[in-house]
């Protein structure tokens, strides 16, 4: 399991590098805010565009993914549905369902899929997902639950264009779907400025950690709780049942339970920072989430091999 240790130690020497920043304040007062912006209006959309764009759309409804998308709705509908019976409001609801079911499939699936299932390919579909459908819509809400109520009707259906991931996300479907060969000279930029994307989303969860009490000792210990729980236990559980009852094979399943027990992925950090909600709530999730989730894959992928 030395491959799953590894991809967990390259995340928290990031981490470590933004507490580091965060506490010595090199970035000063606005370098959070700044590293945020950069993440969520430049470098995540052309890391979404990249990423989209060189996929094979096909793997999207492949079997496998009906397991882990299932278990992704279910774990998700449940936080949905404690929220509004506890009147949690919706755009911090909206967070907390990001919490249950945004899984890790960048920085962390990538290298686990690679060396622990042997196939780093095994994680595009639900990087697909994410990116084409589960991200753009809680980007519509968070907007629509915004600014939702003074907005005319007919701007409210144009609102998923006002994301520049979802805009991005949706070139790439686009030029994946029409077989289009984006030239290496226009394509390469984006990969370039792509690849600061996690480490900035790493970093500035780093330095939101400076100051932070231990996690569940604040008002949001009930969501907290809750969002940890979906997305540590039940979120893999559920994916191995629907598995079993689709009849993956043994290898299909291995990789849509290890999928399914990745963290929480930081960039829901950077969706609460820009939408100004539920802060504490998502990164301790995000915390807490991957310091579970490394024994949690290591017994999965010992009871399952």
């Amino acid at each position: 399991m030395t491959s799953v240790v590894t991809g967990f130690a390259v995340i928290v020497s990031i981490i470590a590098v933004g507490y580091v920043l965060g506490r010595t304040e090199l970035l000063g007062p606005a370098g959070p805010m700044v590293l945020t912006r950069l993440a969520f209006w430049v470098a995540s959309p052309a890391l979404m565009f990249h990423t989209v764009a060189e996929a094979d759309l096909g793997v999207i409804v492949a079997e496998p993914l009906i397991a882990t998308g299932g278990s992704v709705v279910i774990v998700m509908a449940v936080f949905a549905v404690a929220g509004w019976w506890r009147r949690w409001g919706v755009s911090y609801s909206s967070l907390g369902v990001l919490c249950s079911g945004l899984v890790n499939a960048g920085n962390l699936g990538i290298p686990i899929a690679a060396y622990v299932l042997g196939d780093a390919t095994l994680v595009a579909p639900i990087l697909l997902m994410q990116t084409i459908v589960i991200v753009p819509v809680a980007l519509t809400v968070l907007d629509l639950a915004g600014r939702g109520a003074s907005m005319p009707v007919w701007q409210r259906f144009l609102t998923p264009l006002q994301s520049p991931i979802t805009v991005a996300s949706l070139a790439g479907v686009v030029v994946a779907a029409t077989g289009v060969t984006v030239p290496e000279p226009l394509m390469e930029p984006f990969v370039l400025v792509g690849a600061i994307s996690i480490p900035s989303v790493l970093m500035v969860f780093g330095i939101s950690l400076r100051g932070s009490s231990w996690p569940g000792r604040g008002p949001d210990r009930g969501p907290l709780a809750l969002a940890v729980g979906l997305k540590t236990v039940v979120h893999p559980a559920v994916a191995y049942l629907l598995g079993r009852a689709l009849g993956l094979s043994e290898p299909e399943l291995l990789a849509v339970v290890v999928l399914s027990a990745l963290p929480t992925a930081q960039n829901a950090l950077t969706f609460a920072l820009r939408y100004g909600h539920a802060q504490v709530l998502v990164r301790e999730a995000v915390l807490v989430t991957t310091a579970l989730s490394l024994p949690v894959l290591v017994l999965v992928a010992a009871l399952l091999r």
